[in-house]
C-alpha cells in the first residue's frame, strides 16, 4: 500500500468520525440536552457539548488507531508543556467557536487533524450547522462532503491583487493593534464569521481570501489552525507565520504566537510583506 493510499484510508475513517461528532453537537445545539456550560475554564467556556464530542472522537479513533503508535493532542483533554513523544498525532478541537455555539450564531465547527512530525496530513473540518464536511490529505486535494453525500473537489478564488481580497475576521477578539493592522492593509473589504474552521471554510467558498491571526495577551493554539491549515493549503491557499516560516504542530507549547497569514495564495507574499511593514509602524509608534 502507498502512502497515499493509506492517507486516504484515514481521511476515509476521519470523515466518518467528523459527521458522527457533528451530529452530536447539533443535538446538543438544538437543545437535546443539558449544555451545562463551564464559564470558569481560563482559556474560554466548555461545554458538555464538547465533553460529548470529544469523547465520542476519541472512542472512534483510539478504536482503529492505537495509543502505542498515535499521540492524541485535543482541546478537552491536553496537559503539560512537552511534546506529545509520537511522529503521527492527532490534534482535535470538538468544538471550535464555542462562544458561537452558545449564542446560537450557527457559526461553529469541529476540526480532526492527523499530523506526522509536526505538520498536517490528514484534516477534517465540520460545519454541522451548513451540514458540511470540508476534508483534505496530503498531496490529494481538498473535497466539501453535504449531508446527501455528494462530494465535490472545491478550490480557493482566484482574485489575485491585494485591493480585491476580502478579510474574513471575527465580530469580537480584536485588541487595538489587531484592529490597526486590518484597517491599514489595502483590501477589498471584511467580512465576518465565528470560528477559525468557519472562517478557512469562506476561502474555500470563495466568499473570503483572506484570515489573520495575531497574538496578544493570549493565542490561537494547535488544534485551532492543524485541520484548517490543511483544506487551505490542497484547496491551492497557502498558510504561514507572516514571514513565511511553516507553521509547526505538537512543540509542547501549543499556542501559536505570532501574526499568522491564511490566503488563497495568489498574493500571500506580498500581503506578508506589507502585514510585516504596518506591525513595525504600529510597534514603533
Amino acid at each position: 500500500m502507498t502512502q497515499t493510499q493509506k492517507l486516504e484510508e484515514i481521511e476515509a475513517i476521519t470523515r466518518s468520525v467528523g459527521w458522527g461528532a457533528a451530529k452530536i453537537l447539533s443535538a446538543y445545539y438544538r437543545g437535546e440536552g443539558d449544555l451545562k456550560v463551564n464559564e470558569d475554564k481560563k482559556d474560554g467556556p466548555v461545554t458538555a457539548a464538547d465533553i460529548a464530542a470529544n469523547q465520542y472522537i476519541l472512542e472512534q479513533l483510539q478504536g482503529v488507531f492505537p495509543e502505542d503508535t498515535f499521540g492524541y493532542l485535543s482541546e478537552e483533554t491536553h496537559e503539560g508543556t512537552e511534546p506529545i513523544p509520537k511522529d503521527w498525532v492527532w490534534i482535535i478541537d470538538p468544538l471550535d467557536g464555542t462562544r458561537d455555539f452558545i449564542d446560537k450564531t450557527g457559526e461553529y465547527a469541529l476540526h480532526i487533524a492527523l499530523a506526522y512530525q509536526g505538520r498536517p496530513m490528514v484534516a477534517v473540518v465540520a460545519i454541522p450547522e451548513a451540514e458540511k464536511i470540508y476534508y483534505a490529505s496530503k498531496g490529494n486535494g481538498t473535497f466539501v462532503e453535504t449531508a446527501d453525500g455528494k462530494v465535490t473537489p472545491i478550490k480557493v478564488s482566484e482574485r489575485n491583487k491585494l485591493e480585491d481580497l476580502y478579510l474574513v475576521v471575527s465580530r469580537t477578539h480584536r485588541d487595538d493593534r489587531f484592529q490597526a493592522l486590518i484597517e491599514a492593509l489595502p483590501l477589498k473589504d471584511r467580512i465576518y464569521m465565528g470560528s477559525v474552521g468557519g472562517k478557512i471554510s469562506t476561502l474555500l467558498e470563495k466568499t473570503s481570501d483572506i484570515y489573520i491571526s495575531l497574538s496578544g495577551k493570549s493565542a490561537a493554539k494547535d488544534w485551532d489552525f492543524a485541520a484548517p491549515e490543511l483544506i487551505l493549503t490542497e484547496a491551492g491557499g497557502k498558510f504561514t507565520h507572516e514571514n513565511g516560516d511553516p507553521l509547526i504542530y505538537n512543540r509542547g507549547d501549543v499556542r501559536q504566537w505570532g501574526c499568522l497569514i491564511a490566503s488563497n495564495g495568489h498574493c500571500h507574499e506580498a500581503l506578508c510583506a506589507e502585514a510585516t511593514q504596518i506591525l513595525a509602524k504600529i510597534d514603533n509608534g
